[in-house]
């Protein structure tokens, strides 16, 4: 058997155990993990020089109205805003997004906010840096409402070359989503998602890990219980790494502001 081969047979009994391990517990306390219905969420990130972050607020402000309305009509199923705690020398500063179950969803509110002239606004032309990104999600939960001040963290993820084809769909049907209906359904976070790029502006095998918690020590409680997992099903994290290239990983961590519908 060629080496390809069996690193293939390898990962597919790692995945079939990670199966097996899972199967009892989720069942236990929740629903079977399945793919939804595509949501897309249209992300604005921007870099904004110190002095104007004030002002970043009052923007956010002006869009509230465009927002609420188009959640209130369906077209949209959440939006927020997102501020940046952990600061690169390169990295942006905020963001602004919205989701919705339709691409033509998230770009009729894209071409509103255009018409409205927000997206000339001051505070966003002396922006150093910018960039969108239109994800989509097959994993995804939250609870309806509002959050203020809640606490966003991303994991940016690329598979290796020879990772199954299904290898992200698998990781998350078995091991992450199951861990975070968990922390959703005792409230410890309020919405998570598993994205891809539905515009692909990065690697296609690149995909990212998004959760919000309502206060700072929701994401001690989720790293517990990543922990806890993990020692509990000692083949979960070998079967990750399997398919994972490390040295591509990277974390983000933002200040939240966000509505649910």
């Amino acid at each position: 058997m060629n080496s390809k081969l069996w690193r293939v047979v390898v990962i597919g009994l790692c995945v079939l155990t990670m199966s097996a391990v899972w199967a009892a517990p989720a069942s236990a306390q929740m629903s079977e993990v399945k793919e939804k219905p595509p949501m897309y969420t249209y992300v604005a990130d921007w870099a904004i020089p110190r002095a104007n972050w004030g002002e970043m607020v009052k923007a956010n402000a002006a869009d509230q109205q465009m927002l609420e309305k188009a959640t209130a009509d369906g077209t949209l199923v959440g939006y927020g805003s997102d501020t940046n705690m952990v600061h690169r020398v390169d990295g942006m500063t905020h963001d602004d997004w919205w989701s919705s179950m339709s691409m033509a969803g998230v770009l009729g509110v894209l071409d509103q906010a255009y018409k409205s002239g927000t997206a000339t606004s001051p505070v966003y032309i002396s922006a150093t840096k910018h960039s969108d990104s239109i994800f989509v999600s097959r994993f995804y939960n939250w609870h309806s409402g509002s959050i203020k001040g809640g606490y966003t963290h991303g994991s940016s993820y690329t598979l290796k070359a020879d990772a199954p084809p299904d290898a992200m769909e698998m990781l998350t049907k078995n091991l992450i989503a199951p861990l975070l209906e968990k922390m959703l359904a005792d409230g410890t976070i309020v919405e998570y998602e598993v994205d891809t790029q539905a515009i692909h502006t990065d690697s296609p095998s690149t995909f990212w890990l998004f959760y919000i918690t309502p206060t700072a020590d929701g994401l001690d409680k989720v790293s517990a219980a990543l922990e806890d997992t993990l020692k509990a099903n000692p083949l979960a994290s070998p079967a990750f790494r399997s398919m994972v290239d490390y040295s591509t990983h990277r974390d983000d961590l933002a200040q939240t502001d966000a509505t649910y519908k």
